[in-house]
């Protein structure tokens, strides 16, 4: 979904929420109606859905990866899932670049049938928990602390895919951020057998943007979470640039930022995700920030999964 969030998503109920709230009922009836008339398929190897309440920038794709490479140290064999969609190569690049097993699908259903053809031992869904047609196994579902839930409310009055009791069908919640007790009790709430972990990302190149004025870049979810980053680790950022996430950039567009930037001696930092969007233009001299994903017990959420393939030996 190509959009820049309204902000009104972020603060509590307005004007705009409440107008919206009808095609809001409406989007929740149509819900309720693929629940009831969707047949659930049952698969030969575990699916662990790797999904989120809250439409985009939650971290999915790295957790997703992470557990990939993760198991795979384990001995597992395991392959990353991804519905099709045309305006997702950047992310599907990020992937591969990270992890070899990825299957790109527009049925993830048939995605799951070419995984167990291929003897993948299970699939990792990155992004599915309300594809109500697939069995899953372990549903993990993704916050990040700068949004959580926004103002509550169902899309388009707010910026969540489905009701926050959907939790009931979730096994994991995984929140980027700090530990928030109040968080933890509103899920427990919906779910008091939820298990609750936490993680964080590392910068692992920050020395290549200290003392320098930066022009900061971002086409992601949730572009202030990576300004929120920048900024924790004390970077001098003079510019945001900010788009739409999976923009596509033209080379154009590009050159232009580049010397703009050159001009005022700024040196431009951006997101992995963002590189991948513009490194076919082969332009010289261009940093992400190189960031490593770390989960707060996670032997504990790995033995969760290990769990997995023993019942379905």
């Amino acid at each position: 979904m190509i959009l820049n969030k309204p902000k009104f998503w972020e603060s509590k109920i307005n004007i705009f929420s409440i107008l919206l709230f009808p095609l809001s009922l409406i989007f929740l009836l149509i819900i309720f109606l693929r629940k009831k008339i969707i047949r659930v398929k049952y698969f030969n190897i575990p699916i662990i859905c790797v999904g989120n309440v809250y439409i985009g920038g939650t971290g999915k794709t790295p957790a997703s990866i992470f557990l990939a490479k993760e198991l795979t140290k384990c001995g597992y064999n395991p392959v990353i899932l991804r519905r099709y969609y045309k305006d997702h190569e950047d992310e599907y690049e990020l992937i591969k670049k990270h992890f070899k097993n990825l299957i790109l699908c527009k049925k993830r259903t048939v995605g799951i049938k070419i995984a167990e053809k291929k003897r993948f031992d299970s699939v990792i869904l990155d992004d599915g928990f309300q594809d109500y047609r697939i069995k899953k196994n372990l549903n993990i579902i993704c916050f990040h602390q700068n949004q959580l839930i926004g103002n509550g409310l169902v899309f388009p009055s707010g910026p969540l895919r489905d009701k926050l009791n959907s939790l009931k069908d979730a096994d994991v919640v995984l929140i980027n951020g700090n530990k928030d007790k109040l968080f933890e009790k509103k899920i427990y709430s919906v779910n008091k057998n939820l298990e609750i972990f936490y993680s964080c990302y590392k910068p692992q190149n920050i020395k290549k943007f200290r003392g320098k004025k930066l022009l900061a870049l971002a086409g992601i979810g949730n572009p202030e979470n990576f300004f929120n980053l920048i900024k924790k680790h004390n970077l001098q950022v003079k510019e945001k640039k900010v788009f739409p996430d999976h923009y596509r950039f033209s080379e154009n567009e590009i050159t232009k930022i580049i010397n703009n930037a050159s001009k005022k001696k700024y040196k431009i930092i951006m997101t992995e995700k963002d590189y991948f969007k513009i490194k076919k233009f082969k332009i010289k001299n261009l940093d992400f920030l190189k960031v490593k994903l770390e989960i707060n017990k996670k032997n504990k959420l790995l033995e969760k999964l290990k769990n997995l393939y023993d019942k379905n030996s």
